[in-house]
C-alpha cells in the first residue's frame, strides 16, 4: 500500500498581508493605466506598510516558512519592481520615448535583480545594513515624485527630467554596493523612553500636515544617506592606513638612526681602579 502523506498547509496571517501587499500593488498598476496617479502612489505605500507587518507578523508569532519567504518576494517584485516603473512611465517617461521606457526597465530590472542577490544572502550579511537602496524605498521615492507632483500641480515640462533621473537613480541604488541601515536592530518590543514616544507622535503630526511632500522629503534624504555613508566609511578607512603608513616608515628610520648612532663612550673607563 502506498503511504498516504499529510497534505502541508500554509499559515494564513503572514501569507494574508502578503496578499495584501499584492493586491495594493496590483491596484497601483490599474490605477496608473486609468490617469489616477495619486491613487496608485498611495497604493504603493499601502503595499510598503503590508511588506512590513508580515515579515514582523511571522517572526512574533512562529509562523516563518519557505512558502512565505518566496510568496513575499513574488509580491515585492510586482509591487515594489514592476509598479513603480510602470506607474512613472505612464506618468511622464512616456512622452521621452526611448529613454523613458529605458528608465522604467533599469528600474524594474534592477529590482529583481536586488531581490534575487537579498535572497542569496539571507543569513549571510550584516543585518544592521542592506547592501544596495531596498526596494521599498526606492518605490517609495518614486511614489512620493508622483504623489508630489500630482498633489501641487508642477508643470509636466519641469518634471519629466526629474523623473527620468530619479527613476533611473533609484534602479542603479538599488543593485549598487553602497550600503544604508535597515533599522532591524530597532527592538519593537523593548522599552523606550517616554520622548520617544512623544516623537513618533510628532512625526505623525508633521506626516499629517503634508503627507506627499514630508514622505518624498523622507524617502529622498533615506536614499542619499546610502552613498554619504559609504563615502564616510571609504574615508575613515583611508585616514587610517594613512596613519599605518606614516608610523611605519617613521618606525623603521628610528630604528635605522638607533642602529647607526655611535656607541656611547664610558666616562669612567680612563679612571683607576679604586
Amino acid at each position: 500500500m502506498k503511504k498516504v502523506t499529510k497534505a502541508q498547509g500554509i499559515y494564513l496571517l503572514p501569507n494574508l498581508l502578503t496578499t495584501g501587499n499584492l493586491f495594493a500593488g496590483f491596484y497601483a498598476i490599474t490605477a496608473a493605466m486609468t490617469d489616477r496617479f495619486e491613487a496608485a502612489a498611495i497604493a504603493i505605500f499601502a503595499a510598503m506598510i503590508l511588506d512590513g507587518l508580515d515579515g514582523r507578523v511571522a517572526r512574533m508569532t512562529h509562523t516563518q516558512s519557505a512558502f512565505g519567504a518566496e510568496y513575499d518576494s513574488l509580491s515585492d517584485m510586482v509591487s515594489f519592481g514592476v509598479a513603480p516603473a510602470l506607474i512613472a512611465y505612464e506618468w511622464m517617461l512616456r512622452d521621452l520615448g526611448k529613454l523613458g521606457w529605458f528608465a522604467a526597465f533599469v528600474y524594474a530590472a534592477a529590482a529583481a535583480l536586488r531581490l534575487a542577490r537579498f535572497n542569496t544572502q539571507v543569513g549571510k550579511s550584516d543585518k544592521r545594513y542592506f547592501q544596495g537602496l531596498a526596494s521599498p524605498a526606492a518605490a517609495a521615492l518614486i511614489a512620493g515624485l508622483v504623489w508630489v507632483g500630482v498633489d501641487f500641480d508642477i508643470n509636466a515640462d519641469i518634471l519629466r527630467l526629474s523623473v527620468f533621473v530619479i527613476t533611473l537613480l533609484a534602479g542603479i541604488l538599488m543593485f549598487s554596493n553602497v550600503r544604508y541601515h535597515s533599522f532591524k536592530e530597532f527592538d519593537l518590543k523593548g522599552k523606550v523612553p517616554f520622548l520617544t514616544l512623544v516623537s513618533v507622535m510628532l512625526a505623525f503630526a508633521v506626516i499629517r500636515l503634508q503627507p506627499p511632500l514630508v514622505l518624498f522629503t523622507l524617502f529622498l534624504g533615506y536614499a542619499i544617506s546610502g552613498p554619504l555613508l559609504t563615502l564616510y566609511a571609504l574615508r575613515i578607512r583611508r585616514a587610517e592606513r594613512g596613519k599605518a603608513g606614516k608610523l611605519e616608515p617613521g618606525a623603521s628610520a628610528s630604528n635605522q638612526q638607533a642602529d647607526n648612532s655611535p656607541p656611547h663612550e664610558d666616562k669612567d673607563k680612563d679612571k683607576p681602579a679604586s
